[in-house]
């Protein structure tokens, strides 16, 4: 039986709605997506966008996307800084929204952003891909589980060489600029999947002349005993993995941990066991489409894979890094 088609409207025109649309235009005979609406900040960029993959209806502002009763759900794509207000503008007029991650600018934003959801009875997920992939899943099942004993370190890091020119809006503060909310959030989200909230955070940075960070380095605590080492930079090409190790063995996750088709169990007097899930690590973001698709047709308000309180607690974790670095954007002053 075809699943009860699923209506996107996509908000943004950049790279990852690029990537996303894709994905969604695959899933279309087997996961019943259908992408119905494009809207752009200006109507010429929308009509590019639609013209480019075959979406009916383009507008030039973000209004009239969130007034479009057809559009079953809104995909939230532009930069941190607007998100809060994209997101709300959609839930407020009726829609379902998957907003991209870093969720909001700071933890306030997001706060926000899941009352006005809840206000408004509306479906209001975080676009963190990592946690809907089936290898993650799998990988945090197995820790759960005691497969590797009591987790005692994290280690993740994402970092691109660069460079970014001081005009990129990862250099611009009021565009939420800098390493940690582009790329930090991932190694920040997959300490979190594993161990929850910290109890403790360091960190230390090289900011930018404009004042983001450029590289950044965190240590995690937990009262539990565990510790988490990540780092984020926009200066190195970094390995881009990750590890969890317990008591009684280790997880490694290899380049790109944030979207993996395999990882390695290593126990104690035991062979390396490779798991994978038969992911196709290209198109990771359909799984995150799927599940938000899954969780509309059960009528599910939030996704269990990435709870709301999830999201606010990266968001904590986010501003505590960043209040230790001297980090601070022009919305952390508004009321």
């Amino acid at each position: 039986m075809h699943k009860e088609t699923v209506r996107w409207g996509v908000l943004a025109t950049g790279g990852i709605a690029s990537s996303f649309t894709t994905d969604l235009l695959a899933m279309r005979e087997s996961d019943g997506a259908e992408v119905v609406a494009v809207a752009s900040r200006t109507t010429a960029g929308a009509k590019a966008f639609a013209e480019r993959f075959g979406i009916p209806r383009a507008y030039g502002g973000w209004a009239e996307l969130a007034a479009d009763e057809d559009v079953d759900v809104v995909y939230v794509a532009g930069p941190h800084s607007a998100h809060r207000a994209a997101a709300a503008l959609c839930l407020e007029a009726g829609r379902n929204v998957l907003c991209e991650k870093a969720f909001t600018l700071n933890s306030r934003q997001a706060r926000e952003l899941v009352a006005v959801a809840r206000r408004h009875d509306r479906f209001l997920m975080e676009a963190m891909w990592m946690y809907c992939n089936p290898v993650v899943r799998r990988l945090a099942e197995l820790v759960r589980d005691g497969a590797i004993g009591e987790v005692r370190t994290v280690h993740a890091d994402f970092g691109l060489a660069g460079p970014f020119g001081p005009e990129h809006r990862l250099r611009d503060p009021a565009l939420g600029g800098g390493a940690l909310l582009d790329l930090g959030v991932y190694p920040v989200s997959f300490a979190h999947l594993l161990l929850g909230e910290p109890d403790r955070v360091r960190a230390d940075a090289l900011l930018s002349p404009e004042g983001v960070d450029l590289n950044t380095g965190m240590l995690l605590g937990w009262d539990a005993g565990a510790t988490a080492l990540l780092s984020c930079s926009l200066t190195a090409d970094t390995p881009m993995t990750a590890a969890v190790t317990g008591t009684r063995g280790r997880i490694e996750l290899g380049r790109g941990f944030f979207h993996p088709d395999r990882f390695v169990l290593h126990r104690a007097g035991a062979e390396p066991e490779e798991f994978t899930a038969g992911v196709d690590s290209r198109h990771s973001l359909q799984y995150e489409a799927a599940e938000v698709m899954r969780c509309l047709r059960a009528g599910e308000k939030e996704s269990p894979l990435v709870p709301l309180e999830g999201s606010l607690a990266v968001m904590r974790t986010l501003d505590a890094v960043r209040d230790r670095i001297g980090v601070r954007y022009p919305a952390d002053e508004e009321e």
